[in-house]
């Protein structure tokens, strides 16, 4: 039996590292899984919902706002987590401070570093720090499980040897598919998966095209996330077949600049709209399979609509998942509020250009990652 820690702080995290969790364990291996505690007020309904701890949880309130104090912060007590329980292998997944900081300490360990969706890319400074976190770890793992080819080349481009790397799919994929089987068909779990306040809305408008918006990057904060907010007003003006479902991250760099534009919009248009709070995983995957496509900054939703063939609208300039806009499924529109209209006109009014972006299969997998991913480690420890 060996060991694995699995550092984990935030709501992605949680979820793509859920379906590993559960295939090492019915392995016979012990995971013990480190929360860092970033995304504290979703955490635990994820972590109740995939049945998965935390064993162990940070409790030191962040001290300010900045990104070195979180990384100081989150070093010291994942260090001291490696140092006590001593673990066979470190996880940590996609591109975060605590994903950074758990390579970082089973390093310093002399810990081999497991690198769940290892080689994304974007090429740019943004995301900011996204971007150059997941290149540092690149510099710190031993194995590095890949989502797709694309990411594979990235990985190779930087010096990183084949053999370490593997192309397995994103576990991601695997999440949302088990999800969705546990939920059944979306009609017949909307009122169970949904808060009472997002299925009272869809209820009243049973007939019309929901649009899924999701908006938190901080890249996107200040004026993109006005533009997002004002390009809905005009998509509701032009298109009184929609209806949009926005659940609003809770930082208030996000909530002081959105709500005021939603506010502002005549009560007609404003009645068309449902800004909510945060939503659990299954809410999220049914509002997925709900709606008629999605516009949002969020990698994981780019690739949880491709695995519900829901058409994405990308708001931000670049993405690290460009097979996904290879393949056809999304259309990168930045926060430009033309762009993001006019693309999302064409959603609702051309259906054979909906339908070519419905894909069959996910370029990110066929949702047997996670087995992918423990094959190798059991192969090679």
């Amino acid at each position: 039996m060996k060991t694995y820690l699995a550092c984990l702080g935030t709501r992605p995290e949680i979820i793509k590292m859920a379906p590993l969790h559960h295939e090492l364990k019915q392995r016979g291996n012990r995971v013990v899984v480190l929360h860092t505690g970033q995304h504290e007020a979703v955490a635990e309904e994820l972590y109740r919902f995939f049945s998965m701890g935390p064993d162990i949880r940070l409790t030191s309130p962040r001290r300010t706002s900045r990104l070195g104090d979180l990384t100081a912060l989150l070093l010291e007590g994942v260090d001291r987590v490696v140092s006590d329980t001593q673990p066979d292998v470190v996880l940590v997944q996609g591109d975060t401070t605590s994903a950074l900081v758990g390579a970082l300490s089973g390093y310093y360990h002399d810990k081999p570093v497991a690198h769940v969706e290892a080689g994304l890319r974007t090429g740019m400074r943004e995301p900011f720090p996204e971007e150059q976190n997941r290149a540092l770890i690149a510099r710190l793992a031993h194995w590095h499980f890949a989502p797709t080819p694309g990411t594979r080349e990235n990985l190779l481009r930087e010096g990183i040897a084949d053999a370490r790397i593997s192309v397995v799919g994103n576990t991601v994929i695997d999440a949302a598919r088990w999800t969705q089987r546990r939920l059944g068909t979306a009609s017949s779990t909307t009122p169970k998966a949904l808060p009472p306040s997002i299925g009272a809305f869809l209820a009243a408008h049973p007939d019309q095209k929901l649009m899924l918006v999701t908006a938190h990057r901080r890249e996107n904060w200040g004026t993109p996330i006005r533009n997002i907010a004002s390009a809905i007003g005009q998509l509701l003006a032009a298109h009184p077949d929609l209806i949009v479902v926005w659940p609003l991250h809770p930082n208030p760099a996000v909530r002081k600049v959105v709500e005021p534009v939603i506010a502002a919009l005549p009560a007609a248009l404003r009645s068309r709209v449902c800004l909510t709070e945060p939503v659990d995983y299954p809410a999220l995957i049914t509002l997925l399979q709900r709606c008629h496509f999605t516009l949002t900054d969020s990698g994981g939703i780019q690739e949880e609509a491709s695995a519900l063939a829901r058409p994405v609208l990308i708001a931000r300039d670049s993405t690290e998942r460009q097979e996904l806009v290879q393949a056809g499924g999304a259309v990168l529109v930045g926060t430009d509020i033309e762009c993001m209209v006019r693309q999302a006109s064409r959603l609702l009014n051309d259906d054979a250009a909906y339908r070519s972006m419905q894909l069959s299969h996910s370029p990110f997998g066929d949702g047997h990652a996670a087995s992918h991913i423990a094959d190798r480690l059991t192969a090679d420890h």
